[in-house]
């Protein structure tokens, strides 16, 4: 709870981000024909003539002479042509404004939807880039276009409206509501100032009649106050002004446990009703709340839930007293009527702490408090374990430690005085005020005051004083340990505030961060359970929505099962964002209580509460901090929804990109091939010659080795690779590689490098036999014409490599790791449009599979890329025994 005159970080926060953004004005209307576009361009045109850059991002005049002359003279941004069905659309070009990047832009019709294959679906989501952009904005809109109010429109003019805008555009922005008169807005309509003749005389019948004209314009004045009053608090609260600021009404009601709180509530919804303004019902916890009856805490959530039927916000805050605590939160909300109920106090109560209406009168400032009599049969409240005057053990503690200070003052009466054998007394006092309260520590300082007199005082043995000083040391003894005794017990009583707004914060840091810690999303839902389970003492399952209804996916204990009834009730929070089941207003017949874990966007889950003895599943003090929890949970389920949704997309959009290559790929080498051996058999069967047949010959291997990669590339990908490692020499693999290659390697001269020495390897010759091959058709295909292509082997100490080394064009910096990609080609280096991109893909995986590992880079004289395999130590067969066997 922020304190009265401090500004708000919150409002603090919001103004940040709104800093190096643009400013949206919006021109608020009725109903169309009430002249928005024209105020807008009006006030646009005068900000022109003031220096301004403006310009018209789009503006819709319907053929109104009077909406073009105001047009005039403004700097238009053509529209960007859009083909949808045959039919060109214009729409907002917002890429030539950003562009443009104008100090103001006019963009009529906020809630227009764009054409399909834009930037954004709908107009508003181009503002928001363009306020973004730090570009000033004034747009458009009609009441009915507003998200929150849809369903009210539709209600009483039987028309819903598809195109609607959120309410969080309308928050930040500035609105200016264009009105006029219903008559005067039915007359320009008939005069055909809004639709034509024939649109205009259906409209009158139907959307334009005076009722609904009326209730509009009740709704667009109402929705224009709520952002205007929001701003102002906003200010206020940031700028920590003092006072109320009563442009509207804001009404809070206290309520308590006592059973006249329901009526309480009734009076200020009915006072809030009359004023026509927001109400909140809140309930302040004291120390003293805590030692409330179950009975108590059923009836304070009755009250609230009561509250919130009837359309009030609920709150719960801390605080040592309730009049501090109605002060602190009327100050923050910037309230301007108080709703209290008569005091059920007792008389010394009263006297002690004074009247709560008395000191919120005193001390609220201009707010109005209304004091409302509670009912005359309403029972008093009962306490918990000793009633109003405190724990009985409490009071046998404080006697012991009384008996043990008067034992320890006879022992020390020859070494100190009177006067200070008092103030031993005082230790007992503090101790059960701060440990019991305030009447224990009172009646620990009126026993002290009698042992003192008893056992210290002449004569001992009596209660008779004959010393009149000492009456006077009696009673300054019993003021101090009245005082003692005061600031003792608020001391406690702040300190066991203190440590509940600890354990609770403890509490949400603790299951956030099991929450954080859960990888998985069935994780998290099993936490959840088991943490509120543990924490409420209570049964708990999580149930998620399916197309067959609600679907429990996790509980504790785990074996607990659900009925129709509850399914019902699951269903229902499920499908109305609302709590349902026992302890709400909705399907109290079931021994659940269903919350829901709501998002911006849907309701992830609900999560059911019950208890072993079919009991109210939360007390109403635990409520704020399920709800926190709740809270904590639906950030914890987004966000796993969200990874989950863009690993999927991640996903989706590699399959697209591999399909989308394989396709080219296919398209070009696999038809051109084709192609050429289709045209060379015709040519063959009319002119036969040696030449025909190399071409048939060449294209039918380019093609082999083409759906070959194609299927080794199916094999890696599905893990379905056979190997058989045995002994292999490296040159004997080299020379069959080079023979299978001669048509990729026909002009060039192949210089195989590999020191008699090497020894063999342990490989699966055929995996090896198909890396050599992609590597050398790799060099004879990229290398620049007539350069040789070398094949080095070099031992090296914990490991042998094999390079083919091509002369030409080499690698781009950077992408050395990209080329082993899957269908990757890269322009300048050794992948060439005409590629399918699987050769180097293919190299790297069957590397892979056998234990070595592949690199590529550029060397440098003479220039050309170089691709190396590494075979590791545990390969290489270094007994000649072996040798000899292979």
């Amino acid at each position: 709870m922020n304190e009265p005159h401090r500004p708000d970080p919150e409002a603090f926060l919001r103004a940040a981000a709104q800093e190096g953004r643009g400013r949206l004005k919006v021109f608020l209307g009725a109903a169309p024909g009430v002249g928005k576009t024209w105020e807008m361009l009006t006030e646009g045109r005068q900000r022109r003539e003031a220096g301004v850059d403006v310009v018209v991002g789009v503006v819709e005049t319907h053929g109104r002479r009077e909406t073009e002359a105001l047009v005039h003279g403004h700097e238009i941004i053509p529209r960007r042509t859009v083909d949808h069905q045959g039919h060109s659309l214009g729409e907002m070009d917002i890429d030539a404004i950003l562009a443009r990047h104008p100090q103001l832009v006019l963009v009529d019709e906020l809630a227009h939807s764009n054409a399909p294959g834009s930037r954004h679906p709908k107009r508003y989501q181009d503002v928001e880039e363009l306020l973004a952009a730090g570009i000033d904005v004034y747009s458009t809109i009609n009441i009915q276009h507003v998200e929150s109010l849809n369903d009210v429109v539709a209600s009483f003019t039987r028309v819903r409206v598809r195109e609607t805008v959120p309410d969080s555009i309308l928050e930040h922005a500035e609105i200016e509501v264009v009105d006029i008169p219903p008559d005067e807005l039915i007359e320009r309509l008939k005069d055909g100032k809004v639709y034509i003749p024939q649109e205009a005389s259906r409209a009158l019948n139907h959307f334009f009649s005076k009722s609904n004209l009326t209730a509009l314009r009740e709704l667009a004045l109402r929705r224009a106050a709520q952002a205007v009053d929001a701003q102002m608090l906003d200010y206020v609260r940031a700028h920590a002004l003092a006072g109320s600021f009563a442009a509207g009404e804001r009404v809070i009601v206290a309520v308590s446990e006592q059973p006249s709180a329901a009526g309480l509530v009734r009076s200020a919804k009915r006072l809030a009703d009359a004023l026509r303004a927001p109400w909140t019902a809140i309930h302040i916890e004291t120390p003293r709340g805590l030692q409330l009856s179950d009975e108590d805490r059923q009836r304070l959530a009755d009250t609230l839930a009561l509250a919130s039927r009837l359309g009030a916000e609920t709150a719960s805050i801390p605080a040592p007293s309730v009049a501090d605590g109605l002060r602190s939160f009327a100050a923050d909300a910037r309230a301007t009527q108080i709703v209290i109920g008569k005091s059920a106090r007792s008389w010394w109560f009263e006297l002690r702490h004074g009247s709560v209406v008395d000191r919120l009168v005193r001390d609220i400032g201009p707010v109005a408090v209304h004091v409302m009599p509670g009912e005359e049969s309403a029972p008093r409240t009962k306490v918990t374990r000793g009633g109003h005057w405190g724990d009985p053990i409490g009071y046998v503690w404080s006697m012991l430690a009384v008996i043990g200070m008067t034992v320890l003052g006879r022992l020390m009466l020859e070494v100190i005085d009177l006067g200070n054998i008092a103030l031993l007394y005082l230790v007992p006092v503090m101790f059960a005020a701060a440990s019991h309260g305030l009447r224990t520590g009172l009646a620990t300082g009126l026993a002290s005051s009698l042992a003192y007199n008893f056992f210290f005082l002449p004569p001992t043995g009596t209660l008779t004083v004959s010393n009149p000083e000492n009456v006077i040391s009696i009673l300054v003894f019993l003021g101090v340990a009245v005082v003692t005794s005061q600031f003792a017990a608020r001391m406690h009583a702040q300190s066991v505030l203190a440590q509940s707004s600890a354990r609770q914060n403890a509490t949400l840091a603790g299951f956030s961060r099991q929450l954080t810690a859960s990888p998985s999303l069935e994780e998290i839902r099993h936490a959840i359970c088991a943490e509120i389970a543990r924490l409420f003492d209570v049964r708990a399952v999580l149930m998620i929505p399916s197309d067959e209804g609600p679907q429990l996916r996790a509980a504790y204990p785990p074996e607990d099962r659900l009925d129709e009834i509850e399914r019902a009730a699951a269903r229902w929070a499920m499908e109305h964002g609302e709590p349902a089941g026992r302890g709400s207003s909705t399907l109290t017949a079931s021994d659940w209580l269903f919350l829901p874990v709501p998002t911006k966007d849907a309701v992830l889950a609900v999560i059911g509460l019950a208890r072993e003895d079919a009991g109210e599943p939360v007390r109403s003090d635990q409520f704020p901090l399920l709800m926190s929890l709740i809270d904590q949970a639906a950030i914890a389920l987004d966000r796993m929804a969200l990874e989950e949704a863009m690993i999927e997309a991640g996903q989706i959009r590699e399959r697209d990109r591999l399909r989308s290559a394989l396709l080219s790929s296919v398209s070009h080498d696999l038809r051109t091939p084709l192609t050429t051996i289709i045209s060379a058999t015709r040519e063959l069967r009319t002119h036969p010659s040696p030449e025909l047949i190399d071409t048939l010959d060449g294209e039918a291997q380019r093609l082999s080795r083409f759906v070959a990669n194609l299927l080794d590339m199916a094999r890696v990908e599905a893990g379905a690779l056979p190997m058989r490692a045995e002994a292999t020499d490296l040159f004997d693999a080299v020379a069959s590689a080079a023979h299978d290659s001669r048509s990729a390697l026909a002009d060039r001269h192949l210089d195989v490098q590999i020191p008699p020495d090497i020894p063999l390897v342990r490989v699966d010759p055929v995996l090896l036999h198909h890396i050599l091959i992609n590597l050398l058709d790799n060099a004879g295909r990229y290398g620049d014409p007539g350069t040789p292509v070398t094949v080095r082997s070099l031992r090296e100490p914990d490991a042998i490599s094999l390079s083919v080394i091509d002369q030409g064009p080499g690698i781009p910096a950077g992408m050395e790791a990209r080329v082993f990609d899957t269908f990757t080609r890269l322009e300048g280096s050794d992948r060439s449009k005409t590629g399918t991109g699987l050769g180097l893909a293919i190299v790297k995986a069957f590397a892979e599979a056998m234990g070595l590992t592949v690199s590529a880079r550029t060397v440098a004289a003479p220039p050309g890329a170089c691709f190396t395999l590494h075979i590791p130590q545990s390969l290489i067969l270094t007994d000649i025994m072996e040798k000899d066997i292979a």
